[in-house]
């Protein structure tokens, strides 16, 4: 990886933590004074858009030559929430706007995730390690937010984000302009049936993982110390997958990986150490899920992540109810 790869995939990280706590803060602030049922209807309506827009958003960016236009309307539709969720007190028709931040930020936060996990794949190679720092820092940033949500948290999160998209621009912009749109180069073609049936198997592991994790993070009881230590814990496991590959190579990694969440699940019972350990284990498999859909939808790297992302909400579903 060139320096300059390592310095977007680090900002991009940043990002992502950033993005995934501004929502998840913003929307903490907004639906304070409501009711439980519309506290659900406005998180149903964020995820569906956030999370399952996912493989139409990333068809999109698969699409555009000039990718960092999907980085700025993302910035947009973020600020515009956050405008919108400031303005709630001066209006009295606020339930209806609530839906509206919902929409904005779900859709902005789609735009982002796509827009991310493409551009890491094309500055990386697909290299799984890469992929893991990408797509860990999110889950460290909705710690935060549940744990510190504030409006002040919420403008450092907007200004910083701003800031660090300003800086990816400047970086990506010196850069060569074959090192971010070679994606059309030495593409291996599968045959139809094999890429449906590997994304379809693909997305079921996602959903069964998404389902266990649950398992693990749901018996720990909640209060400020292990929300931030359950965030930390999945943040450093999706880092520590691509590592594992690429020190024991793939199938010994995923051997190694599938026997310690066995063992947690037999265990789980024993101590809250052994739901965090299974924690950990389960989130090494998410850069290795993402690594081989990218492989298989070579070409597509926006669809695959916005594939993998929206599988993860039928598993949370299931552990949730």
């Amino acid at each position: 990886m060139t320096k300059e790869g390592t310095v977007l995939l680090s900002v991009s990280a940043a990002m992502h933590l950033l993005v995934d706590g501004l929502c998840l803060c913003c929307l903490y602030l907004t639906v304070s004074s409501f009711t439980t049922n519309g506290i659900l209807s406005v998180f149903l309506l964020y995820n569906i858009l956030a999370f399952m827009s996912q493989p139409l958003t990333g068809m999109m960016v698969d699409r555009l030559t000039h990718r960092h236009w999907l980085l700025l309307w993302s910035l947009v539709l973020l600020t515009l929430g956050v405008l919108v969720s400031l303005s709630l007190p001066l209006w009295t028709f606020s339930s209806s706007l609530c839906l509206i931040v919902a929409v904005l930020l779900g859709i902005g936060n789609s735009l982002f995730h796509v827009w991310g996990g493409k551009q890491v794949v094309l500055t990386t190679n697909n290299d799984i390690r890469a992929l893991g720092v990408f797509v860990s820092t999110g889950a460290m940033g909705l710690a935060v937010s549940v744990v510190f949500f504030s409006w002040s948290l919420l403008c450092f999160f907007l200004l910083a984000l701003c800031l660090l998209a300003s800086t990816y621009l400047h970086v990506e912009g010196r850069m060569k302009e074959g090192v971010l749109q070679g994606e059309t180069s030495n593409i291996r073609h599968f045959s139809l049936t094999f890429v449906l049936l590997s994304v379809v198997a693909i997305m079921v592991v996602v959903g069964f993982r998404s389902y266990v994790g649950e398992t693990f993070s749901s018996p720990l009881v909640k209060n400020s110390t292990v929300i931030l230590l359950i965030g930390f814990v999945s943040m450093m496991g999706k880092m520590l997958g691509g590592w594992l590959v690429r020190w024991m190579g793939m199938i010994t990694a995923v051997i190694v990986i599938l026997l310690t969440v066995a063992c947690c699940i037999a265990f789980r019972h024993v101590d809250n150490v052994i739901l965090l350990l299974g924690l950990l284990a389960v989130n090494c498999t998410m850069p290795i899920t993402l690594y081989l859909s990218n492989v298989v939808l070579k070409g597509h790297e926006g669809l695959s992540f916005g594939l993998l992302a929206a599988a993860l909400i039928p598993g949370y579903l299931l552990a949730t109810l």
